[in-house]
């Protein structure tokens, strides 16, 4: 995408966490990121469910967290955001998303389009979903059902999936309390 440089990095972490990117992400300040326990951390009042989350980020994320870092103490000691623009805290980047979306050919596409993102990924690598719903900050199932899209693609993964897990296997399936039947798949050649 053709998006400026200062805006890939929240847009990534944004992708990752499926945090909101106005209220969450751009007002994030080093106070709440602990680089050596890997953490990112949002207080109570910060979060649209008033409601307080810890993440803890695999290496990719960390390392470019401590790239900003060394260019906060560098370059902008007095800034205390994270993600900002030359030292400025950034609040809104709508203009300047419109115009990557419509050069890239993505036109339609909002900011809030990660939190979806970040959902699916999630699911797909296996995170359970309530933990998912942590990490994202989806407080009720219904919403995290609206983000949480299947597509066929996810469909077709589970039947190989479960192929995989049954292949030459025998299953035994409960019919009544008192009996049960042992079921052989095909044989496979």
């Amino acid at each position: 995408m053709r998006l400026d440089e200062c805006l890939r990095p929240p847009v990534t972490f944004a992708c990752m966490t499926g945090w909101r990117l106005p209220s969450e992400i751009l007002p994030l300040a080093w106070e709440r990121v602990d680089l050596e326990a890997g953490t990112v951390r949002l207080e109570p009042a910060t979060t649209k469910s008033k409601e307080g989350r810890v993440i803890y980020l695999p290496e990719e994320p960390i390392a470019v967290l401590r790239n900003h870092w060394r260019e906060h103490v560098e370059r902008f000691p007095d800034c205390p955001y994270v993600f900002h623009q030359e030292g400025k805290r950034m609040f809104s980047f709508y203009k300047v998303w419109h115009r990557a979306c419509r050069e890239a050919g993505l036109a339609g596409k909002i900011p809030h389009d990660f939190r979806r993102t970040a959902v699916r990924n999630m699911v797909r690598a296996g995170i359970p979903e309530r933990v998912a719903m942590q990490v994202s900050g989806h407080k009720t199932r219904s919403v995290f059902d609206r983000y949480h899209i299947v597509a066929d693609a996810d469909l077709r993964e589970a039947t190989e999936r479960l192929k995989r897990l049954f292949r030459g296997q025998t299953i035994t399936v409960s019919i009544t309390d008192e009996e049960s039947t042992a079921i052989s798949p095909p044989a496979t050649h």
